[in-house]
């Protein structure tokens, strides 16, 4: 199982929010390549680099995060957050993300979407399905769609997506324990989705389970920051 730390920004520093809730931010490290690094020399090999003032502006805001952390570490990036049109993206990729995830984008436009899995192939894209009762929520989760999850996921494997973010909404930034019967359930359904869990993991207990039910990789944000896990046991996922 890869361990994905999470980054999110705003005004260039390390944040988290719970529940996606922007007046619930907290402010951890001045320095993105700082603390990139620090995962960097754990043998981490990835990031989940979020752009959360890009997500409000709809365009990359972060940039200079995004190149910073991109030239100065060997760190995978996967970068989200503001991604809506094909300037957006060239820009991404050109300032050094290795793979970009499409959440809103996917619902609001789909064409648009499908043609990134088209020109870009489905090494370079991830699917961002974020979901409030398996309904997926877009626009930084404050609008719960009718779409229901696991279709909606379906359909894109279908279409040649191979990686797929999943973040429960309810359980985000809260430490309560991922929704692990939830991704057992997206696992059995679409055999062979390299799928991401992302949200409420609170201890090396809920990775191991984690990585028992086969995920492809687990976003870990909040658990590190508040010291529930450390590099080390983090890097003990690592093989």
């Amino acid at each position: 199982m890869e361990i994905i730390p999470a980054i999110d920004l705003i005004g260039g520093k390390c944040v988290r929010l719970s529940q996606g809730d922007y007046s619930s931010k907290k402010e951890y490290h001045d320095d993105p390549l700082e603390m990139a690094k620090r995962f960097e020399g754990a043998g981490i090999r990835r990031l989940h680099l979020v752009d959360l003032d890009g997500a409000k502006a709809k365009k990359i805001v972060n940039a200079d995060v995004l190149q910073r952390i991109s030239g100065n570490t060997s760190l995978q990036v996967d970068f989200g957050g503001g991604i809506q049109a094909d300037e957006e993206i060239e820009k991404a990729f050109s300032l050094g993300a290795k793979q970009v995830t499409g959440g809103s984008i996917a619902v609001k436009n789909a064409v648009l979407f499908e043609a990134w899995i088209t020109k870009y192939g489905s090494e370079k894209i991830i699917l961002g399905a974020d979901a409030k009762n398996k309904k997926i929520a877009v626009g930084g989760w404050e609008e719960t769609t009718s779409v229901d999850l696991i279709p909606f996921i379906k359909d894109y494997v279908a279409k040649g997506i191979s990686y797929v973010i999943c973040t429960d909404v309810a359980k985000d930034g809260l430490l309560q324990g991922p929704s692990t019967d939830l991704y057992k359930e997206i696992l059995e359904e679409i055999p062979g989705v390299k799928l991401i869990a992302s949200g409420g993991v609170s201890s090396v207990k809920d990775l191991e389970e984690l990585e028992k039910i086969g995920v492809y990789g687990t976003i870990v944000g909040k658990a590190y920051y508040e010291g529930r896990v450390t590099l080390e046991e983090l890097a003990s996922f690592i093989h």
